[in-house]
């Protein structure tokens, strides 16, 4: 379902968000950083942002400082920010400004200016959304028939090949 935390256990754990919305980076280049920091500690997080070369850095670090803000807001005995881990960074594609560029001859190159939003979770306990797994790689098949646990899936007859033939005479 979309908008959906995937941290379970959501009675026990603190979950704080923080969401940037339309900032000016591509989704593309936005990601190369906020691959960097999923799943890590949120101290180890803003050490990684606040050097990354990329310019996204620096907003992902102040989205962060902001998401950690937040989970103290939340529950005050919570002291810094190694007690937290991110546990769920995405990027997804904001609005795409068009733009037209004067080219030779009277014609026309369209630029496209893409936006981000990126919403950062952070909570005090490690899962991560990865590292969940909903159903198993095997009931994963679209096709039910070829799923073991089906009920549609018939068991294959073992069909004698020639060669077993010739060896059985």
């Amino acid at each position: 379902m979309i908008g959906e935390l995937l941290v379970p256990n959501t009675q026990d754990a603190l979950i704080a968000r923080a969401v940037l919305r339309d900032i000016r980076h591509t989704p593309q280049k936005a990601r190369r950083v906020v691959d960097l920091v999923r799943g890590m500690r949120a101290d180890e997080a803003l050490n990684v942002l606040k050097f990354a070369p990329q310019a996204v850095g620096i907003d992902v670090y102040t989205l962060l400082n902001s998401a950690i803000a937040n989970a103290k807001q939340q529950n005050p005995a919570i002291r810094d920010a190694s007690e937290l881990w991110v546990v769920e960074a995405l990027v997804d594609e904001g609005r795409t400004m068009k733009r037209f560029r004067p080219r030779a001859q009277g014609r026309g190159f369209r630029i496209l200016k893409r936006s981000s939003h990126i919403s950062v979770t952070v909570s005090d306990s490690k899962v991560t959304s990865k590292s969940l797994s909903r159903t198993s790689t095997k009931a994963q098949t679209r096709n039910p028939k070829r799923s073991e646990k089906s009920p549609l899936a018939a068991p294959v007859a073992a069909v004698p090949t020639p060669a077993a033939k010739g060896a059985s005479n």
